[in-house]
């Protein structure tokens, strides 16, 4: 009888937990699509003493998480700590210099140091394997890197931020402002009680950058991913998406230029008919382009011990088949060298939404301010008549270039009509 896959777990979080009860309670099924029995050996988490939904009988136990690399009882090693330096990458690192296949879901690590481990990897021939990284359950990584390892990737797009979904659905459906729902999104545990990670568009960030890595064949570049998040949205500017036909979400999108690749993470109004703005609440999507099977996308519960659980288990089944795909998808040698188009480079629709002041000439001189910059109106929205008081105006675009619209919105925030800070939300197709 072929000899069970050992594995040591560092972490027993939400995530562990859900690794360890789906290896036991999917026993069967896990052993005959791996060819053998995958079973938990070792274990660490910061407190030995807490109790925990899954008996930890029987395993051995380490306070020093890296010292599970050393142990030759593991054949493999799940790391589920989190965070890009820390114990988490001594641990990853370790590992691989000991030749022991690496699982981990851990994003920030992968976004930020990616490319030194998978040089690493390459270098010790040991798998690092990601799927549970991005998208929690939905099987995204396999999908780009394996299932269309044939096509020429042009455009990647996705809602890669339940936390962030959740919010902005919730502000579309009940027409509330930001603040309360993420009060709320807190007290059910959709968000932490420092939500900035999700709320500011980084997590989003880390998930877009390894993608991006993944379909264009190039070292993973986090510091070229134009980020924003979603605390500017307010239930103004999800009303006015809604009556221009749109929908608010925060994606990340990802294309191949002529210029290079560009990268960004920000607020987008969607067409309301499109696939991706019927993805609503804590679920995620992502959407891709190749050039012989066209487009293709990916739903699924983006977050939570069950999916991404699910999602770790599917890569100790690669390790347990042996099966070693190359980190993004070919050699080191192999990669591209593409570089990053920054943001005042793009181009495209956008929505602008002022406070201004109802008197006459306030909306010739917001337009002349536009004209002079090349920027030219597709539609302006305007909800009543206040004159002398505070009013909303909603503007949308043609086609305009970033660098331009953002000298043009200084000086109309500058303008002694306008009230506050201009919003502004690009629009994509989606």
């Amino acid at each position: 009888m072929t000899r069970p896959l050992s594995v040591a777990v560092a972490g027993l979080g939400t995530v562990g937990g859900g690794v360890l009860r789906l290896l036991r309670d999917n026993a069967e099924i896990v052993a005959a699509r791996a060819g053998r029995s995958i079973a938990v050996t070792a274990v660490s988490a910061r407190d030995r003493l807490r109790e925990r939904s899954v008996p930890l009988a029987g395993l051995r136990w380490y306070e020093d998480p890296v010292a599970i690399a050393f142990d030759p009882g593991v054949d493999a090693v799940v790391e589920l700590i989190g965070g890009a330096e820390g114990p988490a990458r001594a641990l990853v690192e370790a590992a691989i210099e000991a030749g022991k296949p690496v699982v981990t879901a851990n994003k920030a690590l992968i976004a930020i140091h990616g490319a030194e481990l998978a040089a690493k990897a390459e270098r010790h021939h040991v798998p690092l394997a990601f799927e549970a990284a991005v998208a929690g359950g939905i099987p995204v990584i396999k999908a780009l890197r394996e299932g269309l390892a044939g096509n020429r990737i042009t455009w990647i797009a996705g809602i890669l931020n339940g936390t962030c979904n959740y919010i902005l659905t919730t502000m579309r459906e009940r027409g509330r402002e930001f603040a309360e729902v993420l009060g709320d999104a807190q007290k059910l545990g959709y968000a932490e009680a420092d939500p900035s990670f999700d709320i500011d568009g980084i997590d989003a960030a880390h998930k877009l950058a390894i993608l991006a890595a993944l379909a264009f064949g190039r070292p993973v570049a986090f510091d070229a991913v134009h980020t924003e998040g979603i605390r500017g949205i307010s239930a103004l500017d999800i009303a006015y998406a809604d009556q221009l036909g749109y929908r608010i979400k925060l994606l990340g999108i990802a294309r191949q230029t002529e210029g290079g690749i560009e990268a960004r993470v920000h607020p987008c109004m969607v067409p309301a008919t499109s696939s991706v703005a019927q993805v609503e609440g804590v679920y995620n999507a992502v959407v891709a382009e190749g050039d012989f099977v066209g487009r293709i996308m990916l739903e699924g519960r983006g977050a939570g011990a069950g999916p991404t659980a699910s999602a770790v288990v599917a890569d100790l089944v690669d390790v347990a088949r042996g099966r070693v795909t190359p980190v993004w998808g070919a050699s080191s040698g192999d990669l591209s060298d593409a570089p990053s188009v920054p943001m005042e480079a793009h181009t495209g629709f956008y929505y602008l939404r002022l406070m201004v002041i109802d008197q006459p000439g306030v909306i010739a001189d917001v337009a002349a301010v536009l004209r002079d910059h090349g920027i030219s109106l597709e539609s302006l929205l305007q909800r009543g008549r206040s004159p002398g008081e505070a009013v909303p105006v909603a503007i949308v675009t043609h086609d305009a270039k970033e660098s331009a619209m953002r000298e043009a919105l200084d000086k109309i925030a500058a303008l002694d009509s306008v009230l506050e800070a201009p919003t502004l939300i690009r629009i994509e197709s989606a």
